[in-house]
């Protein structure tokens, strides 16, 4: 059955017309009438469809045949090289890669280290260049290191080359390649004892459900990891309560995106405990996926009042408490993209409310500081679109600049 004759049966189950449905979810009878019809949608249009009838999001997606691939040859090329470290061609009895001269495991930690920290300065293209290198150095380290101590060494560094992998890919959107490699870093971390290293991937692989709005598979996988890692908050280690506290995050975002809200609220409480429990924002990237703390969890739960169109419940929030500028210089800053994501709820809350100067503000904002992050975030492109279509003047310089480097044509 169709995403559209989902829809319709929803509907006339409801005893709904199609401009009551239409006045229930704050959408226009044109938008119900399109989606109806078989035309595209925002997942935000099918959250507040679902929400009007009753139903979680996830029921109203069909498995239909998918559309035609749209390539991207300049990507294509770029990624080439680490196609091809991440993925070698695979015979019958061994994986013909290339050899490798065998690199010291601090070196490849090293290098790890420091493409985390380009990553979260907005690098993209150098984590690219870097990370073929740092996957084949790690593979020839597994294979030279023999048995014990070594090769357990050798498999927890790939583990983390294949988690930062995982982390670059889904960040531009390369999901089939992500979910290769979060999976090969979540299974070395489990065959070395390491737990919480795996739990850490699982933090990954749920943000990358979340990206394909695999609601139901991303809290479930989130809510039993979490379960299983649980610590007592007494004696918690700050990389045990970050890594419980980004599954309790995961859990959360599915969960409000799949409009189970009671669901959501739950494990959003148990995000704040956690954070709490840090007082700070606490960063080890060798331990947790990203910067988690007070500040963190505050700009999560306003993202919720973002998801349900609450625009102004985000601004009431948004430089208040934890999120406030006296809060950051006492707590310390979340990560950038954390940060970035939260200034991008605030610029869509200007745009419904039609302050379309003030959502450029912070667009602005953040292209000067992070202008690669903000070219893979379709929310950018989505509230320039609206800025464009409800523009009633003249567009100014910034906005034909940003339409560009969104690739959003008016």
């Amino acid at each position: 059955m169709s995403l559209s004759e989902n829809i319709r049966n929803y509907r006339r189950r409801a005893g709904l017309s199609q401009e009551q449905l239409a006045e229930e979810s704050g959408l226009s009878v044109g938008v119900v009438r399109k989606v109806e019809q078989g035309g595209s949608a925002r997942v935000e249009t099918l959250h507040a469809l679902a929400r009007a009838l009753g139903t979680t999001t996830s029921s109203l997606f069909a498995a239909g045949a998918p559309g035609p691939v749209r390539f991207n040859d300049g990507d294509t090329v770029r990624l080439t090289a680490l196609r091809r470290a991440l993925m070698p061609p695979v015979g019958l009895t061994e994986i013909f890669a290339e050899p490798e001269q065998v690199v010291d495991i601090a070196v490849i930690q090293r290098d790890i280290d420091d493409s985390h920290s380009l990553y979260h300065a907005d690098r993209y293209d150098s984590v690219a260049k870097k990370l073929p290198g740092i996957l084949t150095a790690a593979e020839a380290a597994v294979a030279a290191s023999g048995e014990g101590e070594p090769r357990q060494r050798a498999i927890m560094v790939r583990a983390s080359a294949f988690l930062l992998t995982g982390k670059y890919l889904t960040q531009v959107r390369r999901y089939d390649m992500a979910y290769h490699a979060l999976s090969q870093g979540i299974r070395d971390a489990r065959e070395t004892g390491q737990t919480l290293v795996a739990a850490t991937g699982v933090v990954g692989m749920g943000w990358l459900l979340l990206r394909q709005d695999r609601f139901d598979e991303a809290e479930r996988l989130a809510a039993t990891t979490a379960s299983e890692v649980e610590p007592r908050i007494s004696g918690a280690s700050p990389g045990q309560l970050a890594v419980w506290g980004e599954l309790c995050q995961r859990v959360a975002s599915a969960a409000m995106r799949n409009n189970r809200e009671d669901v959501a609220k739950e494990a959003r409480r148990m995000s704040a405990t956690a954070a709490s429990a840090l007082n700070v924002e606490h960063v080890n990237f060798r331990e947790h996926w990203t910067t988690f703390g007070p500040v963190t969890a505050e700009a999560k739960a306003i993202e919720d009042l973002s998801l349900i169109g609450d625009a102004r419940g985000v601004l009431r929030r948004a430089d208040e408490g934890a999120v406030g500028r006296k809060a950051l210089k006492r707590l310390g800053r979340p990560s950038q993209n954390n940060w970035d994501r939260h200034r991008l709820d605030i610029a869509r809350a200007h745009a419904l409310l039609g302050s379309h100067q003030d959502a450029m503000d912070e667009l602005n904002t953040i292209r000067r500081t992070s202008p690669e992050w903000l070219k893979h975030q379709r929310m950018a492109g989505y509230v320039m679109s609206d800025i464009l279509a409800h523009r009633k003047r003249t567009l100014t310089q910034d906005m034909r600049e940003m339409a560009s480097h969104l690739g959003v044509s008016g």
